[in-house]
């Protein structure tokens, strides 16, 4: 281990980079022919193994030529996503870099971005691989491929996503440098660069998303969930730690630099003079890029595994294929429609505005066009395609629309053995998409009357400030939970008359319709992140006299398209949390369907011979008239609450550090006068540390609790656990992202003149509610997101061993039952103490880190 860490201290940047490209070539390539070379653990009979054959799709009768056909198609759509952003990465790269000074300061926000990526990856990186190999020692399925397919699945998925979001924070770094030159020449120019370098994330994060899914599906067929299930729990994962560090980072150094800059020092947000500057861009990249991108990766690929395991449940081999094929479109349909967001030389930030959501439109139209003449082509079921008996079985228990040839009118359109209820549901996720774009719109847009309202209140203090936040975000809850309500009832109502499994498909399909046009969700909210460190980049390295020089009026020109361009941002940006959140709401109601079904069969490799009648049992189980049901609903409820206080009192932590690191600085008289640079590295050093450290203790809340209920109150509780999860967690994520950006909004109104403008009383008390936001939107809010489906995966993933060793009922033989109890006790034990650490750790106060950056 010391010889690698000497190797790669003391190896040039392009020799670490060819061993980490290597190093993934080679694990890939291990992860494709594994399955050729027979170095696989045996716990069960050869037999047992006989039936799975790697590639077996394209030699299986069950596949048409033209569904593997489609499948290689979709396999070649997601490398040209790739290829597109590539393509992209170019067209940024040859962009203007403006001036030296301009690059300098570009320079120090990347450079601060890729220590903190960095030292990231350093603490998590060994805690994947432990993960991994708990993974593999853990199966409890009989079919030994699956053992290495979770566990390699699980190592690509952690590399993918952490791939995405360091590309997308490294490529950010870049474009903001660009965007704030071409502000200099043309609205137009800066636009497109702000925002085609949002798309070079975007792009990516389809990409890979794209290529891991189907090429995890090409290797193990229709069984691809069991595999897909570690794949998504390692985006998963990495989306929690990425959300949970880059938030704390970026809200203690937007707190901290606020505080000491506009309310006592009532200098301009990135003022030069302030030291928490450059921390305060680094922390956009990190917090808003790298972490939204990791956020939206695992959402992708958590709802391709519910689709996968409740369509193999519903609609068989069919239902697994349809949802790739609706992800072909969608990366197609992204890559069209982000190339048409163009603007004018002259234009302005409301015109920007409708030319980012015309790219959305045009791309949503792309996709509900391929997946309804996907779903007229392909949704065909002849006679015999679904088992007799079960179909008996269906008409026996009253449902009546699960037979091709007894559909209802809008299902099939009179057309004999066809069903277009999955394509239907994915276009309800279009609108689904849509309908919170426009309620988070509302409800944090300076244009509307929430915002309006808030910037008013401001006029008469921070006290009334904040409580007419408060209650703006409680409103804005029962907005967002209506439409998530309709969208869910839609579903329900498009599969009446059909068992619970595929109204559950039905779900999971409007995901995986809401996600169709990740690369554009991505793209607009990239670009927010973009623009504001531009904006910054142009405060603090414009030459004003040297530009008036050139052209008289240029300075004030460029500044105020910064200004614009930072505006679009801001909405794009809140806009696109919306749906983050959403998606997350849909893709944990089908993951509770999955492992609902999951507790019926035992293990997921028998879902495909789960009867109805095991389904309801089961489902009927789940029931907060049972009190044990009821108790871990009610710690399901509880832990997003101790997940936000220990998020929310870290950025607190740590900025009050930076308050006093500033506050340093700021004594010295030439840093004042502007005639000295302060120390940045110094708080870019602050916040990089303090959130390295506070960032594994809610991780491991996330993934351990749901641990602990499960052995300690088994497997029905545990389902309740996950409900009360699913319900507190979407109210308080929204409630917190549309408070928080409601208050930035308000304060921003106030700084474009309105109420006294900067400086005023007014403007003072909406920088309160700002820095109250902040951790709320920024860290608190995102970050409950990927903490509800690492717990719902987790509880998937854990749940075979949850069924044999929990101390309530273990599914053990007679005389192992006091053995699997210990083992339950042992578990529990282990995760108390962990959750335990977690907390203590999250309330330890300690000055040693500040007192060492200050000495």
């Amino acid at each position: 281990m010391n010889t690698l860490r000497n190797l790669f201290a003391h190896s040039t940047k392009t020799t670490r980079r060819n061993y980490l490209i290597a190093m993934m070539i080679f694990f890939v390539a291990a992860y494709v022919f594994m399955p050729y070379t027979g170095f696989t653990q045996s716990t069960e009979p050869a037999a047992a193994h006989e039936s799975f054959q790697p590639f077996a799709l394209f030699s299986d009768a069950k596949y048409t030529t033209i569904e593997v056909t489609a499948l290689m198609i979709v396999l070649g759509i997601a490398i040209a996503g790739l290829l597109y952003a590539l393509l992209l990465v170019k067209q940024v790269r040859k962009a203007s870099q403006g001036t030296k000074k301009m690059q300098e300061i570009a320079s120090a926000v990347r450079e601060g971005s890729n220590a903190y990526l960095a030292a990231q990856f350093k603490k998590i990186g060994p805690l994947i691989l432990i993960i991994t190999f708990i993974l593999y020692l853990t199966y409890t399925g009989t079919v030994d491929a699956f053992r290495w397919g979770r566990a390699g699945a699980f190592l690509i998925g952690s590399i993918f996503s952490f791939l995405v979001g360091f590309v997308g924070m490294r490529l950010a770094t870049q474009g903001n440098l660009r965007v704030a030159a071409a502000a200099k020449r043309s609205y137009g120019e800066a636009l497109q660069l702000g925002y085609r370098t949002g798309t070079i994330t975007g792009m990516l994060t389809d990409g890979l998303g794209l290529l891991g899914g189907t090429t995890i599906f090409l290797i193990f067929g229709e069984q691809a969930y069991e595999a897909l299930l570690g794949f998504g729990f390692g985006g998963t994962l990495i989306a929690l730690f990425m959300r949970v560090g880059g938030g704390i980072y970026t809200k203690a150094a937007d707190v901290g630099a606020d505080l000491v800059g506009k309310i006592e020092k009532d200098i301009p947000e990135d003022d030069p003079r302030n030291a928490a500057t450059i921390a305060d861009n680094v922390g956009d990249n990190v917090g808003d890029c790298a972490g939204m991108a990791a956020d939206i990766f695992e959402s992708y690929e958590v709802t391709i595994v519910a689709a996968m395991i409740l369509g193999m449940a519903s609609f068989g081999h069919k239902g697994v294929i349809f949802p790739l094929l609706v992800r072909g479109i969608g990366v197609l349909g992204s890559i069209i429609s982000t190339y048409t967001v163009k603007a004018g030389a002259n234009d302005t930030s409301d015109t920007a505005l409708k030319s980012v959501h015309r790219g959305f439109w045009i791309g949503s139209i792309i996709s509900i066009v391929g997946f309804v003449g996907l779903g007229l082509g392909y949704l065909r079921f002849e006679e015999g395609y679904f088992d007799a008996a079960k179909l008996e079985e269906f008409k026996n228990l009253g449902y009546w629309a699960v037979d091709p040839a007894n559909l209802p009118w809008f299902a099939n359109f009179g057309m004999a053995g066809l069903d277009m209820r999955p394509a239907i549901t994915c276009l309800i996720g279009i609108f689904l998409a849509v309908a919170l774009n426009k309620v988070t719109s509302y409800y944090t847009h300076t244009s509307h009357a929430p915002v309006k309202s808030l910037a008013k209140a401001c006029t008469t203090g921070h006290a009334t400030n904040i409580i007419q936040g408060f209650a703006l975000g409680y409103e804005s809850t029962v907005a967002a939970v209506l439409v998530i309500a309709a969208a869910i009832l839609l579903s329900v109502l498009t599969y009446a008359g059909t068992p619970p499994i595929f109204i559950a498909y039905g779900v999971a399909m409007t995901g995986i319709g809401m996600l169709t046009l990740t690369g554009n969700t991505i793209s607009m909210d990239v670009f927010g992140p973009v623009a504001d460190n531009a904006n910054g980049i142009g405060e603090m390295g414009y030459d004003k006299a040297e530009m008036e020089k050139e052209q008289p009026g240029s300075y004030k020109r460029a500044r105020q398209v910064l200004a614009d361009l930072d505006a679009v941002g801001n909405t794009t940006k809140a806009e696109t949390k919306g749906i983050a959140i959403g998606s997350a709401v849909i893709a944990a109601v089908s993951l509770f369907s999955s492992f609902i079904a999951v507790i019926a069969v035992g293990s997921e490799e028998k879902i495909n011979l789960m009867s109805v009648g095991q389904y309801l049992a089961e489902a009927g189980k789940i029931t907060v008239a049972e009190p044990i049901v009821f108790i871990g609903f009610l710690l399901g409820g509880a832990v997003p609450f101790l997940f936000s206080g220990m998020l929310i009192r870290a950025v607190g932590r740590a900025a009050s550090w930076i308050v006093k690191e500033c506050r340093i600085q700021f004594h010295d008289p030439e840093i004042w006068k502007g005639t000295k640079k302060p120390d940045y590295g110094r708080v870019v050093n602050i916040c990089t540390q303090t959130a390295q450290k506070e960032l594994i203790g809610p991780g491991i809340l996330g993934i351990v609790t749901p641990i602990m209920v499960g052995f300690l109150l088994g497997p029905y509780a545990l389902g309740g656990f996950l409900a009360g999860t699913i319900l507190v967690g979407q109210l308080l994520a929204v409630f917190m992202a549309n408070a928080g950006g409601a208050w930035d909004n308000a304060k921003k109104m106030i700084e474009d003149g309105i109420y006294g403008g900067k400086g005023s009383e007014a403007h003072k008390a909406a920088v309160t509610g700002d820095t109250v936001g902040d951790p709320l939107k920024d860290t608190a809010g995102p970050a409950i997101n990927p903490l509800i489906k690492v717990m719902n995966m987790v509880s998937l993933l854990t749940l075979g061993l949850t069924l044999q060793y929990n101390i309530i009922a273990p599914r053990v033989a007679e005389d192992f039952v006091g053995t699997a109890r210990i083992i339950g006790v042992i578990v529990i034990l282990i995760a108390a103490a962990a959750i335990g650490w977690a907390v203590y750790q999250s309330k330890k106060e300690s000055d040693d880190l500040v007192t060492e950056e200050i000495k």
